[in-house]
């Protein structure tokens, strides 16, 4: 069974293969000087520090052997060819939510590069789901934990 693909922007493979760097590279370094001098402090049954840093050599690891297995069935977006008739992974769009008689800007993305503090909305979430295949004008009823939210899709523009 082939595995689903990772849908990515480039942003979004460029921050995921920095982290891989970054963790290969320094972090590794990092904590092995930390488990060095640990050890150098003697007996390790007793040495918190030690044992920190294993925990944390051992989430470095996991993270990336995550962040490889990420990038071997990434899917990249390319925001430059997405059509702007109606809304999909790469573009920005702007919505009325009528409850709050309020405009909202979304950039909808891959699972793995969402993050709601940025407005940047998972294509794999309720509200993502939702909108995407959708054209500017179309009404959008979302069930969320929350309750029911309606949005008016108002502008769909490629993300920058």
């Amino acid at each position: 069974m082939e595995e689903k693909k990772t849908i990515l922007t480039y942003a979004g493979l460029k921050a995921l293969e920095d982290e891989l760097e970054n963790l290969r590279v320094v972090k590794r370094k990092e904590v092995a000087g930390k488990i060095k001098e640990a050890r150098e402090q003697g007996d390790l049954s007793e040495n918190a520090e030690y044992d920190a840093a294993k925990d944390e050599q051992r989430d470095i690891e996991a993270r990336i052997d995550e962040l490889e297995k990420i990038l071997k069935n990434v899917e990249v977006v390319v925001e430059e060819e997405v059509d702007l008739e109606k809304i999909n992974v790469g573009c920005t769009i702007l919505v009325h939510d009528d409850e709050y008689d309020e405009e909202i800007e979304f950039k909808i993305v891959g699972s793995t590069e969402a993050n709601s503090l940025q407005g940047k909305i998972s294509n794999e979430s309720p509200v993502g789901q939702a909108l995407i295949g959708k054209k500017v004008g179309d009404v959008v009823d979302v069930e969320t934990p929350a309750g029911n939210i309606r949005y008016t899709v108002l502008k769909i523009e490629r993300s920058i």
